[in-house]
């Protein structure tokens, strides 16, 4: 084991540093090893960071030895990824606020972790209705039988019902849980829990012994929308999980897909929400089948290690180097900066126009005008990509 993999799982375990300070830390130093050592003046150098704060991390680093956690730690946490394995999950690295330190028990797939097999996020309410029960069955299995994994949270109600519907298809799937990989939550899935260890996998960025905590299941559903290419919400109420889950996979740039429902259930009115915002509906199993048709392939490139963070977009890596996008001949300033707005994943139009900080008139004069140029696509439901 390399001794930098000793100093991501020593830097997880600091009270008060999260994923994104982790980030920081990194990029700063350069290594975490060297940021262990570092006095508190280097680390108050570090964006972000204040005095208290500065405290706080060399009061619990001061109790963590790096060499003897790493052996008491395996015991109960024997399979874990650090961030700069390349075995990490390629799509959930892509997300600013990636774990440092992912848990997993299962059966791995590489092709899956490099991204090379198409991942779908299904999730929604922990009280669905029949009709919201059929449907998460049927889209699940039909997924399952085209060769797409399928990712949830184990919770009760839709997740249980994508999990159960993807295994009894023959497919695999991703259960990402709150809790630590030792414990089943909800306790009634215990069964399912154990199918999903022989046929697919389980994640967590908390290590064993960990046990459910309100604030664990929002940020459970990063790492659902970060796994997966597409989110299908089915059912979802206006407060709900699953609508964190899809506005974080908006932020990620992942496409997200509602199975619309009556106006007159409550569980619908989030769905009908995330319609009435630019979310793609689902009109029937071969309606979904063609919107997944329409997602690009994932560019062949070496990951960087942290590209949401360096600012980076994937369709401007080339051979594991960093360089500026090659920006088409002749465009004017207002269409240069549209153009860089957009990579091979698709945008929505208000996502665009939200970076763009233009007019949406302009926007739309823009994207007409780098269509007929060629160098920009209009998918259905109001996304763009180059």
């Amino acid at each position: 084991m390399s001794k930098e993999r000793i100093y991501w799982l020593a830097w997880s375990q600091v009270a008060g540093v999260g994923s994104i300070l982790i980030d920081r830390i990194y990029q700063h130093f350069g290594n975490l090893e060297t940021a262990w050592n570092a006095d508190s003046q280097a680390i108050l150098a570090i964006d972000g960071v204040g005095i208290q704060s500065v405290a706080t991390i060399i009061a619990a680093r001061a109790k963590i030895d790096p060499q003897k956690l790493i052996a008491t730690h395996s015991i109960d946490n024997p399979d874990w990824w650090a961030r700069i394995d390349p075995d990490y999950p390629r799509l959930l690295g892509e997300i600013p606020s990636a774990p440092g330190v992912l848990y997993y028990r299962g059966q791995v797939a590489i092709a899956e972790n490099q991204g090379n097999v198409p991942t779908i996020g299904i999730v929604g309410t922990r009280d669905p209705s029949d009709y919201g029960i059929r449907w998460a069955r049927k889209i699940s299995a039909l997924l399952a039988s085209k060769g797409f994994t399928i990712v949830s949270g184990l919770a009760q109600g839709i997740d249980t019902e994508a999990h159960s519907a993807c295994l009894e298809a023959g497919g695999r799937t991703i259960a990402v849980v709150g809790t630590g990989l030792d414990l089943v939550y909800p306790p009634r899935n215990q069964n399912l829990a154990a199918d999903i260890h022989q046929h697919g996998l389980m994640v967590s960025e908390y290590p064993a012994g960990t046990t459910p905590a309100r604030s664990h299941f929002p940020a459970r559903n990063r790492i659902i929308a970060g796994l997966s290419r597409v989110t299908i919400v089915i059912e979802a109420p206006t407060r709900s999980g699953a609508l964190i889950t899809a506005h974080q996979a908006n932020d990620y740039g992942r496409d997200v897909y509602v199975l619309p429902g009556s106006i007159d259930n409550p569980n619908s009115l989030g769905c009908l929400g995330l319609l009435s915002r630019g979310a793609q509906p689902i009109l029937g199993l071969d309606h979904l089948l063609e919107l997944l048709s329409s997602i690009p392939q994932l560019d062949n490139f070496q990951q960087l290690q942290f590209p949401s963070q360096s600012g980076i977009s994937p369709s401007e890596v080339t051979d594991g180097t960093a360089t500026l996008a090659a920006l088409p001949p002749a465009l004017s300033p207002d269409l240069q900066q549209v153009w860089l707005l957009l990579t091979s994943t698709p945008a929505n139009f208000d996502e665009i126009v939200s970076k763009s900080q233009l007019p949406v008139a302009t926007i739309s004069s823009l994207l007409l005008q780098l269509e007929l140029l060629g160098l920009v696509t209009q998918l259905p439901g109001m996304r763009y990509q180059r």
